[in-house]
């Protein structure tokens, strides 16, 4: 490893430029490279979550990714060969948004692909390759983020989820899903974004508050309440509790729907609420997911009304005023047939009363801005409500940080009710290795699907085709077609631990590497990367992917909101690194404690900049304190700190390995500004003097504790360090007892009853409007008898550090006093 330089402390230390000269220095160091030849039991490897690139990094992503920094540098500290690459999570809607935005385009499959495309609307192949330029250059924009902000991973192992190396390993998981049973095809409802035109699965759905009115339809004598009228056309029942006496002799015979005249069954089902409206609803194909479970229990038929663009679909009705009515709704908007279908009620009297104003809770894709509809289509699934008792047993056995959390995954798999849907209606993503035949008639057979071979991936099947099969066939009889959609984020993402560790590419690396130590990860996508992380590795290994997750808070903004860019309140980071410096910005991002919310608070930051400050003066002073001739260490006060700090490295120490980094930093920065406020001062002069006891704790202790604050702030710490060693902080062993040999001859207790005297020293200096270098004639401190016996132990640090002629001591009190004497 290359070897730091040396020097004396500089006489004006400074923080300006620390990042840019100690980062260029590790990565010329390559140290924090990370060697494959390792047995497992010698490795930490970390499952760094890739942010997504579609712009700019934040306060938030610095703040979670400093965690993980921390924790990375200690497990290095204490020996471990740490694997910690970054990855950069290309695929998905964010990019492309950004691409469109950026380039002033739009993706039109149907158009034939030339590089030279400009837009406004450019092929699929044109559209992936923008993406992929603006991609390339967000991620350099990123990386020179996180290497001034100090992340210690190592570069040499970039990823991203829709490179070459993630669709093989994507690709190949799922073709090995297929071949288990656990991937499989449907034609189903599915929850649908009108606006970005995809298919949505269950843990990106999110509930929000929507103002609407419910209308009361008659159908013949029986009335029913509804907030979508709209969908009247695709009435298949109506629905009643089978309990609820109103309805009893009504279940089993049918009624007339108003306007189209179609004869719908009434049935039972214990789901529908007789409190609810007038305790009997319409079932429509589909308003919501209670339709869908209606619908597929009761057996019903299917009349689908909303299309992938959120417009009325056609329907057939055997009366010519139905069927002309129909007709007029068909291409509108949602809203438009609302309206005409409410005027064409009322004129017939099946609207009864005035609307009855609601707020309900309605499902939105967490991207979008408009509600979810439900959409029948063929997606891809993979199966995990028959996994659920085993994922309930992964959950148990994962270590959770904090613990609490864990309820949030556990809450997610008991209320499971459907399969994961892996597939979108997108472009940018990873695609599935699939075509299907085409027959003589010109229909697609998605029954008898073709499946890429492991060994030809990555394969994209827009572009290449089936074994067999020339590109002339594409869409011709008896030729064949690619499977045009992409998979989910998270079906990628979710497979980064087989990814960066090597599953089919490095055998030995993954044999060192997994399952992995530690997922760090924000609370808020348990349900979604954490939950299908773990899915992925109990299908294809039936383990863990990894032995502990810590769980990051948010970042709010002033008026307590998260932080995000949907928000538009979110801060950027550069700005506040050139204006603190990348210590400042880590030590406010490391007190935030694991799982909590945090405040984004600029004044933690310069309380950040000043400890800084204080770690190079404090560290100058040390050393250029005489060199001690003798190693060792006699004074009560000497040994009182060393006794004091064998308790702090206890208790980082302690706090690391349960991934609380605030703790530790917490503890470690307590203990420093007390070596500098109160040890320095008290034993300056008997340093200066001659004492190698005093020499010799001065060193000691500065060596420890800036090993101690190194994982949270290692630029300064790597300055300090060079003063006086070779080598890096960062390669230094975690500081232990046995570095303190001398710690057990001493008493912690001394060293806090000295911090206690010499304040209530100052304090009377200042009320007597005293500096504190002021000399006095005499001092007299009065404590309780134990506290007054620890004080006389350090009597004469004391005078020398208040400058008292004489100083006594008595055990008289039953608290501390100090009374002056000029």
């Amino acid at each position: 490893m290359t070897v730091f330089v040396n020097t004396l402390p500089p006489e004006k230390p400074s923080l300006e430029g620390l990042d840019t000269k100690w980062s260029d220095a590790w990565e010329a160091a390559g140290l924090y490279r990370f060697s494959g030849a390792v047995a497992r039991s010698d490795v930490y490897s970390i499952d760094t979550p890739p942010p997504t690139v579609s712009g700019s990094l934040h306060v938030g992503h610095v703040f979670s990714y400093t965690h993980t920094d921390v924790i990375a540098r200690y497990q290095r500290m204490r020996g471990k060969a740490v694997f910690y690459p970054m990855g950069w999570d290309d695929n998905g809607l964010p990019t492309e948004r950004r691409v469109q935005n950026y380039y002033g385009v739009t993706c039109d499959p149907s158009l034939p692909y030339s590089p030279s495309e400009e837009g406004p609307r450019v092929s699929r192949r044109r559209f992936v390759e923008l993406c992929e330029e603006l991609t390339a250059t967000d991620e350099k924009a990123f990386e020179r983020m996180w290497r001034r902000l100090g992340l210690s991973v190592d570069w040499s192992m970039t990823y991203t989820t829709v490179g070459a190396a993630a669709q093989r390993i994507s690709q190949a998981a799922f073709l090995r899903n297929v071949a288990r049973g656990e991937a499989y095809q449907a034609e189903a409802p599915t929850m649908w974004d009108v606006t970005f035109r995809t298919a949505v699965a269950n843990a990106e759905v999110v509930d929000k508050e929507v103002s609407g009115s419910y209308y009361t339809l008659a159908f013949g004598d029986v009335l029913i309440e509804t907030t979508r009228p709209e969908l009247l056309p695709a009435c298949v029942a109506l629905v009643a509790h089978p309990s609820d006496d109103r309805y009893r002799d009504l279940v089993g015979t049918t009624v007339a729907t108003p306007l189209f005249d179609v004869e719908v069954p009434v049935v039972a089902h214990p789901a529908a609420d007789p409190d609810k409206g007038t305790g009997i609803a319409m079932v429509c194909t589909f308003g919501d997911v209670t339709d869908v479970l209606w619908w597929r229990e009761a057996q019903l038929p299917t009349r689908p009304i909303v299309g992938r663009d959120g417009r009325i679909l056609p329907l057939d009705f055997p009366t010519p005023s139905a069927q002309k009515l129909m007709d007029e709704l068909v291409g509108k908007t949602l809203f438009s047939a609302r309206e005409l279908l409410l005027d064409r009620l009322r004129e017939a009297g099946a609207l009864r009363g005035d609307p009855r104003p609601t707020t309900r809770a309605v499902k939105f894709y967490e991207k979008g801005d408009r509600p979810l509809e439900i959409v029948t289509s063929r997606q891809w699934f993979i199966r995990t409500l028959a996994s659920r008792d085993a994922l309930l047993a992964r959950g148990a056995e994962l270590e959770w940080v904090p613990a609490y959390m864990k309820s949030r995954y556990d809450d997610w798999v008991r209320g499971l009710n459907a399969d994961w849907l892996i597939s979108r209606q997108r472009f940018f993503g990873v695609p599935f290795p699939v075509w299907y035949p085409v027959s003589a008639d010109g229909a697609t057979d998605y029954g008898s699907p073709i499946f890429a071979s492991e060994a030809s991936l990555p394969v994209d099947p827009a572009s290449s085709c089936p074994p067999g099969f020339v590109e002339s066939q594409r869409g011709e009889p008896g030729g064949f077609v690619g499977d045009p959609d992409v998979m989910d984020t998270w079906a990628t993402s979710s497979l980064t631990p087989l990814l960066v560790s090597g599953w089919l590419t490095d055998s030995d690396r993954f044999a060192s590497t997994f399952p992995m130590d530690l997922r760090p990860q924000a609370h808020d996508i348990i349900r979604t990367w954490l939950f299908d992380t773990v899915v992925r590795a109990q299908l294809e290994h039936g383990v863990l992917p990894w032995k502990a997750t810590a769980l990051s808070g948010w970042i709010l903004d002033p008026d307590r909101k998260k932080m995000s860019k949907s928000q538009g309140n979110v801060v950027t980071p550069t700005h506040l690194l050139d204006e603190y410096g990348a210590d400042a910005v880590r030590y406010w991002a490391a007190s935030g404690r694991p799982g909590t919310d945090t405040a984004f608070d600029v004044k933690q930051m310069k309380i950040g900049r000043r400890l800084a400050t204080k770690i190079l003066n404090a560290s100058r002073f040390v050393l250029l304190v005489p060199v001690p001739s003798s190693p060792t260490v006699t004074e009560p006060l000497d040994l009182a700190l060393l006794a004091a700090l064998d308790e702090v490295v206890a208790s980082c120490t302690s706090a690391l390995e349960a991934l609380d980094y605030a703790a530790a930093l917490g503890r470690a920065e307590r203990f420093f500004w007390m070596f500098c406020d109160d040890y320095l001062e008290l034993v300056k002069a008997r340093a200066y003097g001659g004492s190698d006891s005093a020499r010799v704790a001065l060193r000691r202790a500065l060596d420890v504790v800036l090993r101690l604050l190194a994982p949270m702030l290692p630029y300064v710490t790597e300055e300090t360090w060079s003063w006086s060693h070779e080598g890096s902080i960062h390669r230094a062993p975690w500081p232990s007892s046995a570095e303190l040999p001398f710690a057990g001859g001493g008493d912690a207790g001394v060293m806090a009853a000295a911090s206690q005297a010499i304040a209530a020293i100052r304090k009377e200096k200042s009320a007597a409007r005293l500096s504190p270098r002021a000399e006095v004639g005499r001092i007299e401190v009065a404590a309780p008898p134990e506290l007054a016996e620890a004080i006389r132990a350090v009597a004469a640090d004391l005078q020398d550090a208040s400058h008292a002629a004489e100083l006594v001591v008595t055990g008289s009190s039953t608290e501390l006093t100090v009374t002056l004497h000029p």
